[in-house]
């Protein structure tokens, strides 16, 4: 059972990027998926979520610039970002619980990735 992220880099302010969530190991289709980050020295912050049946959530940093969709047919959950800002730079992670967002408790998520690393700067 895995997750593995994939999609950070470097961009600059005003930018986008789409991160990727791919499952391997099992499958996503009853899975909520979340994004959360950690930025150095912060606590883990969640950011947008969605459900099984594909309702999303987002957290106020994230709310209209942000959007989280999934595609069960490729097991994947992605995150594209828009309107990127510095203080987005952060380590962006995945996880799965089952059917439901748990908002925003890092906790109730049962498998996490490993992260991928988004920086914003000029």
């Amino acid at each position: 059972v895995q997750l593995v992220e994939s999609g950070g880099g470097l961009v600059q302010p005003g930018g986008s990027l789409r991160l990727s969530c791919a499952a391997s190991g099992f499958t996503l289709d009853n899975d909520a998926i979340g994004w959360f980050r950690q930025a150095p020295g912060k606590v883990r912050e969640g950011i947008s979520c969605i459900t099984k049946f594909g309702t999303s959530y987002y957290a106020d940093s994230a709310k209209g610039r942000f959007a989280i969709s999934r595609d069960n047919s490729k097991n994947t959950v992605h995150l594209q970002m828009n309107s990127l800002k510095p203080e987005d730079t952060a380590v962006y992670y995945c996880a799965a619980r089952p059917i439901f967002c748990s908002l925003w408790r890092a906790d109730g998520y049962d498998y996490w990735g490993q992260g991928t690393q988004v920086t914003v700067s000029s």
